[in-house]
């Protein structure tokens, strides 16, 4: 069985303790805990404290946990998601993204999860590379010690944003362990020119952290399923087929509005698709 999570930056108008509470009621067994000021802020007073009953909370619960770092306005109010490890002031993101692995290791959490972010007008495409790859052996350097994996996620319009980019970052940096890959099945479709089962078997053996959303070819925007192009039960194959034990999360950012009946729909579809998925896999219902 897959183990099917559900992302907070999709419930974002809850208190974080009921979201977790409304997740797991719906049976999901894990979360994407994406850090920001309004669920666990990595700079409020106070942290390890409520990190730890965090921790307890989500045992309690039986939710494993990954942690994301895609927070919009958490490091500057006036620039979204900036700054990168890509920006003149990237120190800034450098030390929420060793907040984010510290907050990891003591959650217990699978993976941090983190992206390029957007190359800045003014910077040379030479010098943002340079940029992203110093930054990211950084962060791997604390990970190590922390016992964290990290998962760098291919993000349309960012400096990464396919397969390919992550290949050559992963090469630029020595192919070192515990540098793997976040893939978002929605962008597969968005965004790589092979079908989305063939991305999860080209890159299973560095999968930390999978994202589950729908999405159409060249759009990216974050569907409910069903309301994109993506056949799920082929990936879900896929992903059962390379042995990936990690969590495969819900990414729906923008549903916060309507979050427990989105989760309960998706919960529904997804272990529909399934059952689809074993059922079609050679060996029937036995």
């Amino acid at each position: 069985m897959i183990r099917f999570g559900y992302g907070t930056n999709g419930f974002t108008n809850h208190r974080l303790p009921d979201a977790l509470e409304v997740i797991a009621d719906l049976g999901y067994t894990g979360v994407a805990l994406t850090l920001d000021h309004h669920h666990l802020d990595p700079y409020a007073d106070g942290l390890l404290p409520r990190v730890a009953k965090l921790a307890d909370r989500l045992r309690t619960l039986g939710l494993a946990v990954v942690v994301e770092t895609g927070a919009r306005y958490l490091l500057d109010p006036r620039r979204k998601h900036a700054p990168t490890l890509l920006h003149d002031d990237r120190d800034t993101r450098l030390d929420f993204l060793h907040r984010a692995v510290a907050i990891a290791a003591d959650l217990g959490a699978e993976a941090v999860s983190f992206w390029s972010g957007a190359r800045p007008a003014h910077t040379e495409p030479s010098l943002a590379w340079s940029r992203l790859v110093d930054g990211c052996a950084r962060v791997l350097e604390t990970a190590r010690r922390a016992g964290v994996p990290l998962g760098l996620e291919p993000e349309p319009g960012m400096l990464v944003e396919t397969i390919a980019g992550w290949r050559a970052l992963h090469q630029a940096l020595g192919e070192p362990d515990g540098f793997g890959i976040t893939l978002d099945i929605g962008h597969c479709r968005c965004n790589e020119p092979d079908p989305v089962p063939a991305c999860v078997t080209s890159v299973a053996e560095f999968l930390v952290n999978v994202q589950i959303d729908d999405m159409r070819r060249g759009t990216h925007e974050h569907l409910e399923f069903g309301e994109g192009e993506i056949d799920f039960p082929p990936v879900l194959r896929a992903l059962a087929d390379a042995g990936y034990r990690g969590l495969v999360t819900v990414e729906l950012p923008r549903h916060a509005h309507a979050a427990p009946d989105v989760a309960a729909r998706s919960i529904g579809f997804l272990r529909r698709a399934e059952q689809v998925s074993l059922l079609t896999a050679g060996g029937g219902a036995s």
